[in-house]
């Protein structure tokens, strides 16, 4: 404990340098050389000035939560619906009961003579009516077409009906197809089953 009475120990008081001392150092200043910096290249110096400009514009602007903008909320687009199986062949069995007789033909079409846009509203018309009715079996008429001229313009229907039978807007209404007996018109007709109605 510290007797009463005595004043507290001071701190110790700086001095300025004495004109010896200052004379001393700037002498020393005088000799001091600074090393030798090793050169930047043009890119090193780029990315210094541009880290430089980033902190600094970072230090400038005061640090704050940059809102985005929530752009349009994307659309749920509905589920499409599954696509119809793959057209299938009448079997042999079911094709001979037909040819035959033994299996009613439910509807016919004969499309002989008819323009391909015409033939073509007709095929899905009459289509539409045997799946609406819930016929089973129906059969297309299309012709062999002519037999005079070159190949490629003979049976444009018969050539086109089963391209058509493929597209999504009767693959709705068809389960499959073949080509009917002879009895029926062979080549130049074909045994479309219908698709049921669910």
């Amino acid at each position: 404990m510290k007797p009463p009475g005595k004043p507290p120990p001071s701190a110790p008081r700086k001095r300025g340098l004495s004109e010896d001392d200052r004379l001393v150092w700037e002498s020393v200043v005088k000799q001091i050389k600074p090393l030798r910096k090793k050169r930047l290249t043009k890119i090193e110096t780029n990315e210094l000035a541009e880290k430089h400009a980033v902190e600094k514009a970072e230090a400038a602007s005061p640090a704050r939560k940059v809102k985005v903008a929530a752009g349009p909320k994307p659309v749920a687009t509905p589920p499409r619906p599954p696509a119809p199986p793959p057209l299938a062949t009448l079997g042999r069995r079911e094709k001979s009961q037909i040819a035959r007789g033994r299996k009613e033909i439910d509807a016919r079409i004969d499309l002989h003579g008819m323009t391909q846009s015409r033939a073509h509203r007709a095929l899905h018309d009459f289509l539409q009516r045997a799946h609406r009715d819930g016929l089973a079996l129906v059969l297309v008429i299309t012709g062999k077409g002519k037999t005079v001229g070159p190949e490629s313009e003979r049976g444009i229907l018969r050539k086109q009906v089963p391209q058509w039978l493929g597209l999504p807007e009767f693959r709705s209404l068809v389960v499959g197809f073949d080509a009917a007996g002879i009895g029926h018109g062979g080549e130049g007709a074909l045994y479309v089953r219908i698709r049921r109605m669910r």
